[in-house]
C-alpha cells in the first residue's frame, strides 16, 4: 500500500547546504604510454605462455623530466584539495562557503602552475620526440607521437562547483520502503558530519602541536663540543594557518560542537594580534604562548575524536 511519506532530513544537512558547497578539480594529462601488442605476443610466445599472460606497455617519452613534472603536479593538486576540503562522495569534496575566496585564489595559482609546466614541456616536445627516435630503437614509431598542438590539448585543468543536494523526500512510497530510505539517509549524513568533525579536530590538534613544537627548543652540539639549547624557528605560515582555521570553524561548526568551539575560541584569543617577530625574540612572550597552547591542547585532546 502506498502513502505519502514525509521523510525529514537530518537537521545538520540543512546547515551543511547553506554553509558549504561541493568542489571538484578535474585534471587531465597525456600519460604517453601505449600497449605494444606485437612485443607482448613476441614475449609470451618466447616464454611459451598464453597470449593474454602479459602486456608490454611502451613509455613513449622514457620518463622525460619535463613530462614527469606535469604528471607529478596531479598529486600536488590532489594533496591540496585533500587539505582544503572535506570528504563527500567520489571526487567531490565539501568546502566551507567562507573559504571559497581563498580556495579560488589558490586554485588560480595551481592552474597557472600546471599550465606553465605544460607549456615548458610542449616547447621541448619536438626535440624530445627526435631524441626518442634514437633512444627507443626498433620500438620507435613516429605515428605514436601526435603533433604538439594535439598533445597540448590533452592537458587541462578545471574546477567544478555545485550546491549540496537536498532531495524532496515527499514521495509516494510504501511505508516500509520510506522507513528504509530515511534510515539509510540519516546514517549516511551522520557519518558525513562525523567525518568532517573528526578532520576538523585533527586540523586543530595538528596546527597547535606544530606551534608548540616551533616554540620549543632543541639541543645542539657546538663546535666546542658543548651541548647548547637553540630556539626552533617560528614560521608566519603556521600562525596564519592557525588563524585561518579559527576563522573557518567560527562559521563552519555543523553540530555546534562545544569542545571544538572552545578550542577554536581559545586559540584565536591566544594568537589574535600576536606579533610573530616579538614571539621570535621575546623569551617571556614565547613561553607564555607555548604554555597557553599546551593548556588548550590538554583540554581539547580528550574530545578530539568526538
Amino acid at each position: 500500500m502506498s502513502t505519502n511519506a514525509d521523510l525529514s532530513k537530518p537537521k545538520h544537512i540543512i546547515s551543511l547546504s547553506t554553509s558549504s558547497l561541493l568542489v571538484d578539480v578535474e585534471l587531465n594529462v597525456w600519460t604517453a604510454t601505449k600497449q605494444n601488442r606485437a612485443v607482448s605476443d613476441e614475449v609470451t610466445t618466447l616464454k611459451k605462455a598464453t597470449r593474454d599472460s602479459g602486456k608490454f606497455i611502451e613509455n613513449l617519452l622514457a620518463n622525460d623530466p619535463d613530462h614527469k613534472r606535469v604528471l607529478n603536479y596531479r598529486q600536488t593538486v590532489y594533496n591540496w584539495l585533500q587539505r582544503r576540503a572535506y570528504d563527500f562522495a567520489g571526487s567531490q569534496r565539501i568546502l566551507p562557503m567562507i573559504d571559497l575566496p581563498m580556495f579560488m585564489g589558490e586554485y588560480a595559482i595551481h592552474e597557472k602552475g600546471f599550465y606553465d609546466l605544460v607549456d615548458a614541456f610542449c616547447v621541448k616536445y619536438p626535440t624530445i620526440v627526435s631524441n626518442m627516435a634514437f633512444s627507443q630503437g626498433d620500438l620507435f614509431d613516429r605515428n605514436n607521437y601526435p603533433d604538439v598542438a594535439v598533445v597540448r590539448g590533452k592537458f587541462n585543468i578545471r574546477v567544478h562547483t555545485s550546491e549540496i543536494p537536498q532531495n524532496d523526500w515527499r514521495n509516494r512510497l510504501s511505508a516500509e520502503l520510506a522507513e528504509d530510505l530515511h534510515n539509510n539517509y540519516a546514517k549516511q549524513t551522520k557519518e558525513l558530519i562525523n567525518n568532517i568533525l573528526t578532520k576538523q579536530s585533527e586540523q586543530v590538534v595538528n596546527v597547535m602541536t606544530s606551534l608548540v613544537h616551533c616554540l620549543g627548543v632543541e639541543e645542539t652540539i657546538g663546535k666546542d663540543g658543548e651541548t647548547k639549547l637553540r630556539k626552533r624557528k617560528i614560521y608566519d605560515s603556521t600562525v596564519d594557518r592557525a588563524l585561518q582555521l579559527c576563522n573557518t570553524f567560527k562559521e563552519f561548526n555543523l553540530t555546534n560542537n562545544a569542545p571544538l568551539e572552545d578550542a577554536r575560541a581559545a586559540l584565536e584569543k591566544t594568537l589574535y594580534g600576536l606579533n610573530v617577530d616579538l614571539l621570535r625574540e621575546n623569551e617571556v612572550v614565547r613561553e607564555q604562548v607555548k604554555d597557553e597552547l599546551d593548556d588548550i591542547l590538554n583540554k581539547f585532546r580528550p574530545h578530539a575524536s568526538i
